[in-house]
């Protein structure tokens, strides 16, 4: 990706920041919280590469209360033990699964955790917020989204 950004999606049709931006908000009115959300976004981003959520999720995170080393691993959440709870690490799972569906699709071993840490509807809110930050890094990759010139805050 080049330093220009293509478009601004936002000036040129802020309806649609409206539309998935309604995503996040049924999803910030459930129980899956703050912290887990902006864990699943900063998973999602880094698997997309869209550094713009990600300078804005890793905000969001601290401000959620996760610790500085905690953000820094949620890449290697595999491997860092018990830094991330069960829930966490079922919901990062199927954060993974998700955002590379074409790849497996959702594995029954993923499921059966999700299933395990999460009530029907939590899983429904969970699978809306995967989907929504995939939304988010789709829009903000294609069309070069830079940097702000400062980081975000929350």
């Amino acid at each position: 990706m080049g330093a220009t950004q293509r478009m601004s999606i936002r000036e040129v049709d802020p309806e649609v920041y409206k539309a998935v931006g309604g995503l996040n908000a049924y999803v910030a009115k459930g129980t899956l919280g703050p912290a887990l959300c902006a864990l699943v976004d900063i998973r999602a981003s880094q698997i997309n590469r869209c550094a713009w959520c990600l300078d804005m999720h890793t905000e969001e995170a601290r401000e959620a209360g996760i610790e500085q080393r905690k953000i820094d691993l949620v890449a290697a959440w595999h491997e860092a033990g018990d830094m991330f709870s069960a829930r966490e690490q079922a919901a990062l799972a199927l954060t993974e699964a998700v955002t590379l569906i074409s790849a497996a699709g959702v594995p029954d071993d993923v499921w059966d955790a999700v299933s395990a840490s999460f009530d029907e509807k939590e899983v429904v809110q969970l699978i809306v917020a995967i989907g929504a930050i995939n939304v988010w890094n789709r829009m903000n990759v294609t069309v070069g989204t830079t940097l702000p010139a400062e980081p975000f805050k929350a």
